[in-house]
């Protein structure tokens, strides 16, 4: 099990390490800065923390000693709007809001709220734009879901050949690559769009795929949390079937994957759309055993009425055992699972708000 989690909050990265008495803050990094995005790369252990400070721009740094010291390196960037162009979007990253281990050594992948998505073969020192995924004609009905821009969220990399992708896209619906972004599919049969017109519900790339991951064992097997529901797919993201016995509710951000049992995820529900909050202000977590034909909610250690924590897409991990799970929420509360969410332990401090948590070495 790892003993290590990074939680990017809004006012710096905090550093949890689990010791024989629990689990305990140590070092805080970048205190007072928002964290977009953090990584503790498995191949080269170097960890990574993208900083998003608004009209300061968009930092990204890199440590190679466990955190002790930090590296400034060049974040992702688009280059120059050409001059005359009919594209609607600003070529502009507004934040690095997932980073993500490429497959082979060197490589990494970053999604961006503004809709890029970046590779770097250098250990994050150059990024390029994915230009056959940005020059798709589809880009240009993209648009936002809780940002202004579409959010390039999620980065499924194959586990045994890194060439194929699967990313999702709010809003942009989901895309796979099997040539390492050289070309790309737009994919996504049976996802639905309830909040657009009927004729365009079922448009691929009318999507909200709020977070796609994948199963380590299994990477045919997908799982959605969807704006309009949960969603599973059984052979890589080609088609989707809806799962409606979710409860309390279908709607969240988050969803993680057991790594070695693909029919077992997890979940964080709210009420949906404009209110965005736990469904009778109660935090609780449901969890799958079937592949969604049952669901079991999970309260135990878990704050009851009145407790309105939400969960966002990047604030939900698991490590590589399948039994302890983590997660962050925007009030600033952590909560541990030592045994798949049965019980829940909540870190005994006030975080800031919190975008995203990850289990580390």
């Amino acid at each position: 099990m790892s003993n290590r989690i990074l939680v990017g909050t809004k006012k710096g990265l905090f550093d949890l390490r689990r010791t024989g008495a629990g689990w305990s803050v140590g070092t805080v990094h970048f205190l007072g800065d928002p964290v977009s995005a953090v990584l503790g790369d498995p191949q080269s252990g170097t960890l990574y923390a993208a900083l998003a400070l608004g009209h300061f721009g968009n930092k990204l740094w890199a440590s190679h000693d466990d955190g002790r010291t930090w590296t400034e390196r060049v974040a992702p960037a688009f280059p120059p709007k050409p001059e005359g162009t009919e594209d609607p979007h600003p070529w502009t990253v507004h934040s690095v809001g997932m980073l993500e281990p490429g497959g082979v050594p060197g490589r990494i992948w970053a999604g961006t709220v503004g809709g890029g998505l970046f590779r770097s073969d250098d250990h994050g020192e150059s990024w390029i734009l994915n230009r056959p995924l940005w020059d798709q004609p589809e880009r240009q009905k993209w648009m936002g879901g809780g940002n202004d821009q579409a959010s390039v969220h999620s980065i499924c990399v194959h586990p045994a050949n890194a060439n194929d992708l699967v990313v999702g896209v709010s809003v942009g619906g989901a895309w796979r690559s099997r040539d390492a972004g050289a070309t790309w599919s737009l994919i996504g049969d049976g996802l639905v769009a309830d909040y657009m017109p009927p004729e365009l519900q079922g448009a691929k790339e009318a999507q909200d795929p709020h977070r796609v991951v994948q199963a380590r064992s299994n990477p045919d097997r997908l799982w959605c949390q969807h704006h309009n529901g949960i969603f599973r797919s059984d052979d890589r993201g080609t088609t989707w079937t809806r799962i409606t016995s979710a409860k309390p509710s279908a709607f969240g951000f988050a969803v993680a994957v057991h790594p070695d049992k693909p029919d077992r995820a997890w979940f964080v529900p709210a009420v949906k759309d404009e209110k965005r909050y736990p469904v009778d202000g109660k935090l609780v977590v449901s969890r799958t055993d079937d592949a969604g034909k049952s669901f079991a909610v999970q309260t135990n250690g878990l704050p009851q009425q009145p407790a309105y924590d939400l969960v966002y897409r990047h604030a939900l991990d698991i490590d590589g055992s399948g039994e302890r799970l983590a997660f962050g929420s925007t009030t600033g509360g952590v909560w541990v699972s030592e045994n798949g969410g049965e019980r829940w332990a909540e870190l005994p401090a006030r975080l800031p708000p919190i975008a995203c948590l990850r289990f580390a070495a």
